[in-house]
C-alpha cells in the first residue's frame, strides 16, 4: 500500500509540473510574460524562414585570390604578394538594400520590394613596406548607373600614410579628385583584380555572410527572451 501511494502522488506531481510548462515549448516553467512568450514564438517561426530562404549557407575561405577572414561583422580579404600586401576591409552592419525591379505600389499589402543586398562600403589598402596607399569605397546607386556610370563602385576617399593609421593622417574626398586621376585610380585598382566583376562577387560575400549573422541575431534573441 505505501508503494501505492507514493507512485500515485509521484504522478501527481508530474502532472502538476507538467502543467506549469510554458506553452511556447521552450521547457521552462511559467516563466515568460505574456510579450515574450509571443515573442519566442513569432522567432521560431522567422528563423525557419529565413534558414529556407538562404541560397549559401556556407562561406568561401577565398574569393580570387584573396583569403576571407571572419570576425564578428567584421569582413577582410587579404592577398600577399612579393611586392606588397593587399587587405580590404568592410562591415555588414547596416549594409542591406533591396533590388527594386519596376515600381513598387505602396498601396499594396505585401509590396515587392525585391532581393535584398548587402553592399558595403570597403577600403582597399595597399601596403608596401610601412607605406599604404589607402582607398574607400562604395557602391553607385542604381539611379546613377542609370545615368551612363559603368562602373559599379566609386572612390569616396584617398590617403597616403606610413606605419600605423591614425587620425590626423590626411584625406582627400574622391568628390574633389582630379577627374583623370580619380579615373586612374580606378584602372590601378582595376589592375589589382578589383575589377566590377570582383565588386559584384564581393557583394554576394557580403549578402551571404550579413543573412547568416542576422539569422544568428535572431537565434540569441529567442534564446534571451525564452531564458535559454
Amino acid at each position: 500500500m505505501c508503494n501505492s501511494r507514493n507512485e500515485d502522488r509521484f504522478a501527481q506531481l508530474k502532472l502538476e509540473n507538467a502543467s506549469k510548462l510554458c506553452s511556447c515549448g521552450c521547457g521552462s516553467h511559467g516563466i515568460h510574460t505574456k510579450g515574450e512568450r509571443e515573442l519566442v514564438e513569432f522567432l521560431t517561426e522567422e528563423i525557419l524562414a529565413e534558414r529556407k530562404a538562404q541560397k549559401n549557407k556556407s562561406i568561401p575561405t577565398e574569393l580570387d585570390g584573396f583569403k576571407v577572414g571572419l570576425s564578428g561583422s567584421e569582413v577582410t580579404l587579404t592577398k600577399k604578394t612579393d611586392k606588397e600586401t593587399i587587405k580590404i576591409q568592410f562591415t555588414v552592419n547596416h549594409t542591406v538594400d533591396a533590388e527594386i525591379e519596376g515600381e513598387v505600389n505602396p498601396n499594396a499589402d505585401k509590396p515587392d520590394i525585391g532581393e535584398l543586398k548587402s553592399k558595403p562600403a570597403f577600403r582597399v589598402d595597399l601596403a608596401r613596406d610601412k607605406t599604404t596607399l589607402s582607398i574607400l569605397c562604395s557602391f553607385i546607386g542604381d539611379q546613377e548607373q542609370e545615368e551612363g556610370y559603368n562602373d559599379l563602385f566609386g572612390i569616396d576617399e584617398v590617403s597616403v600614410f606610413e606605419g600605423e593609421w591614425n587620425e590626423k593622417v590626411y584625406a582627400v574626398a574622391g568628390e574633389v579628385l582630379d577627374t583623370y586621376l580619380y579615373d586612374l585610380l580606378l584602372n590601378y585598382l582595376e589592375e589589382k583584380g578589383i575589377t566590377n566583376e570582383f565588386a559584384e562577387k564581393l557583394v554576394d560575400l557580403s549578402t551571404a555572410y550579413e543573412h547568416a549573422s542576422y539569422i544568428s541575431l535572431l537565434e540569441g534573441l529567442s534564446k534571451f527572451a525564452s531564458g535559454k
